[in-house]
């Protein structure tokens, strides 16, 4: 009985070690983030064991334990929520039930989950839009685009831009009562992607009547051109999001072709007709001193994939690639990144971009903040840090919207 209790403790401590990352000292609730990193990478392990097996792709195992997070419309006193469409696109819509003298504002939420995870259902995000909706007595829209690698590129960007199009729509503002003035659309992580996509194109296109008020960014990914930029590497064996994690995701989003992700872990993935586009995303020169550190930056190895994804050179995909006359028109911007997030420099290059050309950008940066940490307002896993984050973005809405 010893002996298999001494095995049992030797195999637990054998476990642990290998998924454990130390902690930075600046972490809040360090026991529970660590405790929720080491959740999160024993789930990307099993995953990655059942496909080397063939029993299942790993993205198949992911998104079924996501979905044991789904949550159903319920209404309540203050906020009716139901499910319908948007032109087909599944949408959960949030309407606060008091009594409003003039029109109402409203936000347009894109979930975050690396393109291929995720709903406006799950828990968190049920949360954060009620949330929203109620303290701002406003109209909440959480947009449900399909997913890959099911759907590759464009299919999640189209389907964004065609519910937030169908939104604008004169009439259904009315339906909804929505002042067309005082429109945002938000997002985090990969949803922080789509919704910095479709604000390009909806403030780019002249046929739309209505724009957009603001848009806020909660740590978003906005470009793989450069898969070595500083937070990528200091965040390789980052808490909860990893670089081969990152890496795995973002190449679902454009193909299951395994020889996609192997050579963006090289930096060698850009086809050769891209130089042109490595100054949209030079983190030498993009990023402030303080995150540029004394790495040293080297121009990505082109043509290093023996075939072309024009999703790679599309702006659509990866937006941190707009030039500077597609970024002009764009809204009041409130971007919000993470010090220990493998996706940090996106979100820093993209205010440096934004301010370049003229835009007003208001920046928040948690020194402590983890990558996902919106995902955690819920009981089992409530962070107090994904609690902050709700409250910043939630309280620079009230005040600016």
């Amino acid at each position: 009985m010893m002996l298999k209790a001494l095995c049992l403790g030797l195999l637990c401590v054998i476990f642990v070690s290998h998924f454990y990352t130390p902690m930075p000292d600046n972490i809040e609730e360090s026991w529970k983030i660590m405790a929720l990193d080491v959740i999160a990478k024993t789930c990307t392990f099993t995953a990655m064991c059942f496909e080397n097996m063939g029993i299942m792709r790993y993205e198949e195992f992911i998104s079924m334990i996501f979905r044991l997070d789904y949550t159903q419309p319920v209404s309540d006193e203050y906020i009716t929520v139901t499910d319908t469409t948007f032109v087909d696109i599944p949408v959960r819509l949030y309407l606060p039930r008091r009594k409003s003298e003039t029109r109402r504002r409203a936000v347009i939420y894109f979930h975050g989950g690396g393109f291929c995870f995720g709903s406006s259902k799950q828990r968190a995000f049920d949360f954060l839009n009620r949330w929203t909706a109620n303290t701002l007595d406003a109209v909440v829209v959480g947009v449900d685009y399909r997913l890959a690698p099911q759907h590759h590129f464009p299919a999640q960007f189209e389907d964004g831009l065609a519910a937030v199009k169908f939104f604008l729509l004169e009439k259904i503002l009315t339906k909804y009562g929505v002042d067309p003035t005082r429109i945002c659309i938000s997002g985090d992580s990969s949803g922080g992607n789509l919704a910095t996509a479709v604000t390009q194109q909806v403030q780019n296109d002249a046929e739309i009547k209505h724009k957009i008020k603001m848009q806020v960014l909660l740590y978003p990914g906005l470009q793989i051109t450069d898969s070595y930029v500083p937070s990528h590497r200091e965040n390789e064996h980052g808490i909860v999001l990893t670089r081969d994690v990152a890496i795995k995701l973002v190449s679902l989003y454009f193909t299951k072709d395994e020889a996609l992700p192997r050579a963006m872990r090289r930096n060698q993935h850009m086809p050769l007709e891209s130089r042109h586009l490595f100054k949209f995303v030079n983190w030498s020169i993009l990023l402030p001193e303080k995150y540029s550190k004394d790495y040293v930056y080297t121009e990505p190895i082109l043509g290093g994939l023996s075939y072309s994804l024009p999703g790679l050179t599309d702006s659509r995909a990866l937006p941190l690639l707009a030039n500077d006359s597609q970024l002009q028109n764009l809204p009041l911007t409130y971007i919000l990144t993470c010090q220990h997030d493998v996706l940090r420099d996106d979100g820093l290059m993209y205010v440096t971009r934004l301010r370049n050309v003229g835009v007003q950008v208001v920046h928040d940066h948690i020194e402590d903040g983890i990558h996902g940490a919106l995902s955690y307002m819920t009981s089992p896993f409530y962070l107090r840090l994904g609690l902050r984050i709700r409250d910043m973005y939630v309280s620079w809405l009230d005040k600016n919207l």
